[in-house]
This record gives C-alpha cells, structure tokens and sequence, in this order.
C-alpha cells in the first residue's frame, strides 16, 4: 500500500509540473505582452518595453518558468496586471464559494442519484422507466436553464431564497447556507442524472451476481443485501463518477456562478481571459489543476482500498 501512495504522489507531482509548463507556455504564446495591460494603451512604446524589461518578460523561456516556479513554491503566484492585487489571497478568498458550490452540488448529486439509481434497479417496471425518464430530461436541460426556473419558483414566486448574491460564512452562517441553497440545487440535480444512470447500471450487475442470490436464498435481510453488500459490490464505478462529477462541478461552474453573482473562481478566470491578466490565468490553472489531482489522488486510494487489485496497478 506504500508503494501504490507513493507512486501516485509521484504521478501528482509530474503532472501539476506539466500542467505548470503548459499554462507558462500559453501564456507566453499570446500576442500580448503584459507592459500593454499594466500600463494601458495610452502607454508608448518606449514605456511598455521598459516595464516588459523590469518584470523579465524578454528573458529566456526556461529562466523566466524557474523564476516562476521558485516563487510559486514559496507561495508567491505574482499579483494581478489589472490591479495590483496578490494572486494567491485573490484565489484563496475566492476558491472557498467554488469549493462550496462544487462540495454542496456533488453532496446533493451524491445522495440524489445513488437514491434514484438503486429505485431503478430494484423497483425496475414502473419505476425503472420514471427514473430513466426523469435522468434523460435532466440531462438534456442546460444548467442555467434549470438555475432560472428555480429562481422564478423559489426566489420570484415564493420569495423563499435570495436569487443572487453570496454571503461569507463569518458574517452570517444561515445567510451563506441560503445565498448556496439555489446554486447547489441548480449544479447538483444535473449531477444527480448522471451518478443516477452510473448507479443504476452497477447495482443491476452486482444483483445479478452470485453471492447475491446465494444470501437471498439464505434469508439475509434484504435492507443488508443491498445496502451492504450490493451497494458495495457496485461502489467502485459509483464512486468514480462521484468524483468525475465534483471535477466538472468544480471546474465548469463558470455559468452558475455568472447567473447567481457568486464572487467564485469561475468568474476570477472569465475576467482575466477578458482582460488578459496572464498572471492570474497563470495561476487559476495551477491551483485548478491542484485540487484535481488532489481529488483524483482521493479517488485512486479509495478504489485501492475498495479494490485490493488496483494497488498493483
């Protein structure tokens, strides 16, 4: 079991290294030169070169990525071209309202689909076909789709949840969790259609096996045989799309956080790229990329456990 940790912190490590020179090098790639988005367009020529020549841009590529990477080591990702500002608090303050979303939306995706999935395979007939139903519907509305009616039912109609807006858990706890309620509904009930259809083909392959009919023919109760030891059996897919899914939540909830006004990474990054803060695009797609090796690190050693095999992979 060491060596299996082992080898995926190394694999973690390569690939945030990687990705790191990626970012550098599609950063480097543009038009662009930052002495033209610090200094605005007003600035001559004279003054642009001259602040291009201060910050090292007309370095040599792999100096330039050394000198990057030593301070981003350190915890320095530079400030902002647009404002000044430090990069690292910017996405520190910014990456708990994502994470939040991203946390809340794969609890409720979580709970929602497993719950659906195994009515599915269990029920079959009737409810089998409802579910199928309710799964493809879901899937084929858009996101913000879905966030607009909620807001027309629950925030318009029913004044029950402010529509927008994002309230910091310090300043008030009951005001964070109802600012998160509407967006985490809109992000995890499209998420439920997908961990739903996952969980209800596993658990119709683990009824169908063996041992499971043998504790049937035992008398096991039938709460145990599917919530123990079926459930288990189908656990390993169910708990990579559980993973896969707080993934896309965490790095696709650009649209929900604009429709809800939610002060997220997503929109951190839609405004660099608007405004071609290289810098900070730099950094979003590091820390992005961190806490999706970080997750899929997760994912590798619980299907370890989960799967003993794998720990030989």
């Amino acid at each position: 079991m060491v060596v299996f940790v082992l080898k995926r912190l190394g694999l973690a490590v390569v690939t945030i290294v990687v990705v790191s020179v990626i970012a550098f090098l599609l950063v480097h790639a543009g038009t662009t030169t930052p002495g033209v988005i610090a200094l605005g367009m007003g600035a001559t020529p004279a003054e642009i070169a001259a602040y291009n020549q201060k910050i090292g841009w007309n370095d040599p590529l792999a100096l330039q990525y050394l000198a990057w990477l030593g301070k981003a080591v350190h915890g320095d990702l530079g400030v902002s071209l647009t404002d000044g500002r430090s990069i690292l608090n910017d996405i520190l303050t910014r990456l708990p309202v994502t994470g939040a979303l991203a946390t809340g939306a794969t609890i409720v995706s979580t709970v929602l689909g497993v719950a659906l999935g195994v009515t599915a395979a269990v029920r079959r007939g009737l409810a089998d076909r409802v579910v199928s139903a309710f799964t493809g519907i879901v899937v084929a509305i858009p996101a913000f789709w879905l966030g607009i009616v909620l807001i027309f039912l629950l925030a318009v109609q029913t004044p029950l949840l402010p529509a927008t807006g994002f309230v910091p858990f310090e300043i008030s706890p009951s005001g964070w969790a109802a600012s998160l309620v509407l967006p985490v509904l809109t992000l995890g009930i499209g998420g439920a259609a997908f961990v739903g259809r996952q969980t209800r083909a596993s658990m119709i392959d683990a009824l169908s096996q063996e041992h499971i009919r043998t504790l049937r023919a035992t008398g096991t109760p039938t709460w145990r045989i599917l919530y123990v030891h079926a459930l288990r059996y189908a656990s390993l897919p169910i708990v990579a799309s559980v993973a896969l899914q707080f993934i896309a939540l965490f790095g696709g909830s650009v649209i929900i956080e604009t429709l809800f006004a939610m002060p997220g990474l997503g929109l951190d990054i839609q405004g660099a790229v608007g405004s071609s803060d290289s810098p900070v695009v730099q950094g979003l797609v590091v820390i992005a990329t961190i806490v999706v090796v970080i997750v899929n690190l997760v994912l590798e050693l619980v299907s370890g456990i989960l799967d003993p095999k794998l720990r030989t992979s």
